[in-house]
Protein backbone atom coordinates (compact mmCIF):
# COMPACT_ATOMS: atom_id res chain seq x y z
CA UNK A 1 0.00 0.00 0.00
CA UNK A 2 2.84 2.42 0.21
CA UNK A 3 2.75 2.90 -3.62
CA UNK A 4 -0.62 4.45 -2.85
CA UNK A 5 0.51 6.64 -0.73
CA UNK A 6 2.92 8.07 -3.27
CA UNK A 7 0.03 8.50 -5.85
CA UNK A 8 -2.04 10.66 -3.77
CA UNK A 9 1.13 12.62 -2.17
CA UNK A 10 2.16 13.04 -6.48
CA UNK A 11 -1.87 13.75 -6.68
CA UNK A 12 -2.24 16.34 -3.87
CA UNK A 13 0.60 18.04 -5.21
CA UNK A 14 -0.46 18.13 -9.13
CA UNK A 15 -3.75 19.52 -7.32
CA UNK A 16 -2.05 22.52 -5.78
CA UNK A 17 0.28 23.38 -8.88
CA UNK A 18 -3.46 23.40 -10.86
CA UNK A 19 -5.00 25.43 -8.23
CA UNK A 20 -1.81 28.06 -8.47
CA UNK A 21 -2.02 27.64 -12.13
CA UNK A 22 -6.00 28.90 -12.39
CA UNK A 23 -5.10 31.74 -9.94
CA UNK A 24 -2.25 32.79 -12.47
CA UNK A 25 -4.20 32.15 -15.25
CA UNK A 26 -6.82 34.88 -14.11
CA UNK A 27 -4.63 36.96 -13.63
CA UNK A 28 -3.28 37.07 -17.50
CA UNK A 29 -5.22 38.40 -20.47
CA UNK A 30 -5.43 37.71 -24.02
CA UNK A 31 -6.95 40.57 -26.32
CA UNK A 32 -8.82 39.99 -29.37
CA UNK A 33 -10.46 43.12 -31.91
CA UNK A 34 -12.58 42.78 -34.57
CA UNK A 35 -14.14 45.12 -37.32
CA UNK A 36 -10.12 46.12 -38.37
CA UNK A 37 -9.84 47.02 -34.53
CA UNK A 38 -12.42 49.11 -34.26
CA UNK A 39 -13.57 46.98 -31.27
CA UNK A 40 -11.35 45.65 -28.88
CA UNK A 41 -11.86 42.99 -26.21
CA UNK A 42 -9.86 41.43 -23.50
CA UNK A 43 -10.84 38.29 -21.12
CA UNK A 44 -8.74 37.04 -18.50
CA UNK A 45 -8.35 33.51 -17.94
CA UNK A 46 -11.42 32.56 -15.83
CA UNK A 47 -13.46 33.39 -18.82
CA UNK A 48 -14.31 37.00 -17.61
CA UNK A 49 -14.36 39.69 -20.16
CA UNK A 50 -12.79 42.63 -18.22
CA UNK A 51 -12.84 45.62 -20.81
CA UNK A 52 -14.60 46.41 -24.33
CA UNK A 53 -13.22 49.44 -26.28
CA UNK A 54 -15.62 50.84 -29.31
CA UNK A 55 -13.97 53.06 -31.40
CA UNK A 56 -16.07 56.65 -32.09
CA UNK A 57 -15.89 55.76 -35.97
CA UNK A 58 -18.09 52.50 -35.91
CA UNK A 59 -20.56 54.28 -33.29
CA UNK A 60 -23.35 54.79 -36.26
CA UNK A 61 -27.17 55.16 -34.82
CA UNK A 62 -28.41 54.13 -38.65
CA UNK A 63 -26.24 51.02 -37.76
CA UNK A 64 -26.66 49.26 -34.52
CA UNK A 65 -26.91 46.09 -35.72
CA UNK A 66 -23.57 45.91 -37.16
CA UNK A 67 -22.06 47.32 -33.94
CA UNK A 68 -23.62 45.00 -31.79
CA UNK A 69 -22.20 41.80 -34.42
CA UNK A 70 -18.59 43.38 -34.07
CA UNK A 71 -18.72 43.34 -30.07
CA UNK A 72 -20.29 39.84 -30.08
CA UNK A 73 -17.63 38.85 -33.11
CA UNK A 74 -15.12 40.09 -30.53
CA UNK A 75 -16.37 39.21 -27.18
CA UNK A 76 -16.40 35.04 -28.25
CA UNK A 77 -12.88 35.62 -30.07
CA UNK A 78 -12.00 36.71 -26.55
CA UNK A 79 -13.39 33.71 -24.40
CA UNK A 80 -12.16 31.35 -27.29
CA UNK A 81 -8.75 32.40 -26.89
CA UNK A 82 -8.75 32.43 -23.13
CA UNK A 83 -10.18 29.25 -22.99
CA UNK A 84 -7.19 27.69 -25.04
CA UNK A 85 -4.94 29.75 -23.35
CA UNK A 86 -6.25 27.68 -20.05
CA UNK A 87 -6.16 24.64 -21.72
CA UNK A 88 -3.02 25.08 -23.14
CA UNK A 89 -1.23 25.39 -19.70
CA UNK A 90 -2.99 22.83 -17.96
CA UNK A 91 -1.88 20.28 -20.62
CA UNK A 92 1.69 21.52 -19.91
CA UNK A 93 0.98 21.05 -16.28
CA UNK A 94 -0.41 17.30 -16.31
CA UNK A 95 1.45 16.12 -19.38
CA UNK A 96 -1.13 15.60 -21.33
CA UNK A 97 -2.87 13.51 -18.80
CA UNK A 98 -6.77 13.70 -19.32
CA UNK A 99 -8.55 14.29 -16.08
CA UNK A 100 -11.88 14.44 -15.91
CA UNK A 101 -13.63 17.59 -15.05
CA UNK A 102 -10.00 19.50 -15.72
CA UNK A 103 -9.86 21.99 -18.74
Amino acid sequence: MKGMGNMMKQAQKLQAKMVKLQEELGERTVETTSGGGMVKVVANGKQQVESIQIEKEVVDPEDVDMLQDLVLAAVNDALAKSQEMVSSEMGKLTGGMNIPGLG
